[in-house]
């Protein structure tokens, strides 16, 4: 009878673990494809926010040059006129 128990018992414990084993198997598999997709929004975000400082950068830099343009045709006009 004991060896019976056993048995069953054995059989038992041993089909909890393949259960177990695949429940682990499935939540590995859930977590990595989760950290996946997070991994891939965090790519985009980003992505889309370097295009955003790259065209505000852009746009500033063309700006400071329109800008410093201006003043160096300013200046170069004062010291023609402070020559003549």
């Amino acid at each position: 009878m004991k060896k019976i128990f056993f048995c069953l018992l054995a059989m038992l414990v041993i089909s909890c673990k393949d259960e177990t084993k695949e429940k682990v198997k499935e939540a590995t598999n859930a977590v990595t494809t989760e950290v996946k997709e997070k991994i891939d929004s965090a790519e985009i975000k980003a992505k889309r926010t370097l295009d955003t400082v790259k065209a505000k950068t852009e746009k500033n830099v063309k700006k400071a040059v329109e800008k410093s343009a201006e003043k160096v045709e300013e200046t170069a006009k004062k010291v023609k006129e402070a020559v003549k």
